[in-house]
């Protein structure tokens, strides 16, 4: 059966942080998003209260069919470059996985990307030999699944969320013609995902093992804190502010940043002079500061508003109430079409029983 147009369409994004939830008047540009949510990764029953009021009781399957965004703990998003001469090879790519970013291939769903634009890296018609590796372990696709099921959340389509969110960003930079290159930041709990990107696209790519866990054992010992589980729950809470703390906080993190960041500048001959994080909880956004004034750059002030206008998508009064920042970026990023300004990025054409 063909979902028609004028069907309300649902956007799911579980990022590093939280749940993201939205409710949006069409499948099909121009749309209005409806209703945003926000629901803690640890509500599990507020996730299910939260897709049965986005429904208001209207499906009889009880299911929230959505666009879902995901960002499994071991997701792959890894700059890389390639022979074009050998790109026909068989299992070429196979050995680009293993020699320059030391992973099993046969153990990942796996999509080549051209690295200048984020279409798909053809081997018969190479764009060029700078290409973006992104992907999972596939017993995670499962996983992922399995746990949106029990969710009450049916998958129309799964997107890997990091891959969506750079695409936004890099659009959002042009639309505004903002040139400079920029470090991209998605900050977890056990680790952080680094970018760069610019007007060639996504211009280099690392993960970081240091994130949220990192700064908890700092806290617990600045603060003289019982132990790093009292540490951890005065971080998480919004009764302390840590802003002044925040530079021996992001330490560990900066040091890693600083030298990716020195790398590029020595290879291009272009300095970073801004920088953009996303998916961090406004209760954590003071690290988003300490990392800027560290480094001696600027945070990107993100007009998400604007920019969802300018592809056709506007906001009800009553989700412009939640506070549109750069944690909503990810969630964004699945409703906007690049290639084809009349259809959304939604449903596929066809329901799957």
């Amino acid at each position: 059966m063909l979902f028609s147009p004028k069907i309300r369409g649902f956007f799911v994004e579980k990022n590093d942080h939280s749940w993201m939830m939205a409710r949006v008047s069409s499948l099909a540009l121009p749309f209005v998003v409806e209703e945003l949510k926000e629901i803690p990764l640890s509500d599990v029953e507020g996730l299910k209260t939260a897709s049965q009021q986005l429904l208001a009781g209207k499906s009889q399957s009880g299911y929230l069919n959505a666009v879902c965004g995901i960002n499994p703990p071991k997701r792959l998003i890894r700059r890389a470059t390639v022979e074009i001469k050998r790109a026909k090879e068989p299992n070429y790519l196979n050995e680009v996985c293993v020699q320059q970013l030391r992973i099993e291939p046969d153990k990942f769903t796996l999509a080549a990307l051209n690295a200048s634009d984020g279409s798909e890296f053809d081997l018969n018609k190479p764009a060029g030999k700078e290409i973006v590796i992104c992907g999972m372990p596939s017993e995670d696709i499962v996983s992922m699944q399995d746990s949106l099921l029990q969710s009450s959340i049916y998958p129309t389509r799964i997107e890997l969320g990091t891959v969506a969110s750079l695409g936004a960003a890099i659009d959002y930079l042009s639309t505004i013609d903002n040139k400079a290159p920029t470090l991209l930041l998605e900050i977890g709990s056990e680790s952080t995902q680094s970018f760069i990107i610019g007007t060639n696209g996504v211009e280099t790519s690392r993960p970081i093992p240091y994130g949220i866990d990192a700064m908890i054992p700092v806290v617990h010992k600045k603060l003289n804190l019982k132990d790093e589980e009292s540490a951890r729950k005065l971080f998480l809470s919004n009764t302390f502010d840590f802003t002044s703390m925040g530079p021996e906080l992001v330490q560990r993190l900066l040091k890693e940043l600083q030298s990716s960041i020195g790398f590029y500048e020595v290879q291009t001959g272009q300095s970073i002079s801004q920088l953009i994080c996303i998916s961090l909880p406004p209760k954590l956004g003071w690290i988003e500061t300490a990392i800027a004034g560290s480094l001696g750059v600027t945070a990107v002030k993100v007009d998400l508003v604007s920019w969802l206008k300018s592809h056709r998508i506007a906001l009800s009064e009553n989700a412009s109430r939640v506070g549109i920042d750069s944690r909503w970026f990810g969630l964004f990023s699945l409703m906007v079409s690049y290639h084809n300004p009349e259809a959304a990025n939604a449903a596929p054409a066809e329901k799957k029983a």
